[in-house]
């Protein structure tokens, strides 16, 4: 596994814990013909997805980002390939982070899908749903946040890095950030090519952005004292993060 190489020599101001960027890959062929693709091959990003993953170059261009860390999928890889070459960065390829083993349900249309009595468990109780043939959401989470914390360790303090993956997998990151048990995760919206930021503490996740698809990336950059594990009373002063 290939580790990326900081290319930014300038270092963002210091909070004493990175910063992550949850990315979830731009619109694909088959988000596009409402099909579940899981891990089936040769699955690309459509028109919409190109353009989308092109805009991410001027969405990020006041991050610095010293790691991108991809799902092995061709729709991830895609997404984050115009961002890594102006960055002259090389990407880890991180299997944990690959999309939901859907089993069975792999490459079916998703209308088809919502008759399947595992489709009431999926929705309303999915740390029990297990996909036949497939995985379950419950190991989905395990392995993903895994990776997300082991990933976020190894960055150093005050730095910002990039994680490219799938719907579920952010949203099941997501859920464990905000301390939501899994069968709660369907609450959160993860469009293509969205941006969600969390920052881990020795003693708690903050998460900064949810489903951000907008061009503002002033969110994204950690402030000069982020108060480090403490939540403030009351809430942020929203004072200037410059």
């Amino acid at each position: 596994m290939v580790r990326a190489a900081p290319v930014f020599c300038a270092r963002v101001a210091s909070s004493g814990v990175a910063t992550l960027i949850l990315l979830r890959h731009a619109r694909s062929a088959a988000n596009g013909s409402g099909t579940l693709a899981g891990r089936t091959p040769g699955v690309g990003l459509d028109e919409t997805g190109d353009k989308q993953a092109q805009g991410l170059l001027e969405r990020l261009r006041g991050v610095p980002l010293s790691r991108v860390v991809s799902s092995p999928l061709q729709r991830c890889r895609e997404t984050v390939a115009g961002l890594v070459a102006e960055r002259e960065l090389d990407p880890v390829v991180e299997q944990r982070l690959a999309e939901v083993d859907y089993g069975d349900w792999t490459g079916r249309k998703v209308t088809d899908l919502t008759g399947e009595d595992l489709w009431k468990v999926v929705q309303q109780h999915p740390s029990a749903a297990v996909f036949p043939g497939g995985e379950g959401l419950a190991e989905v989470q395990s392995r993903a946040v895994a990776a997300v914390r082991e990933h976020d360790r190894q960055v150093g303090d005050d730095q910002v890095w990039l994680l490219c993956s799938h719907g579920d997998v952010i949203k099941s990151v997501l859920a464990d950030a905000l301390g939501l048990h899994l069968d709660s995760f369907q609450r959160i919206v993860v469009d293509p090519c969205s941006v969600s930021v969390v920052r881990y503490t020795d003693t708690r996740p903050f998460v900064l952005k949810v489903n951000d698809t907008g061009g503002d990336v002033s969110g994204l950059l950690p402030p000069k004292d982020s108060g480090g594990s403490d939540a403030v009373p009351g809430g942020t002063t929203g004072q200037d993060k410059g």
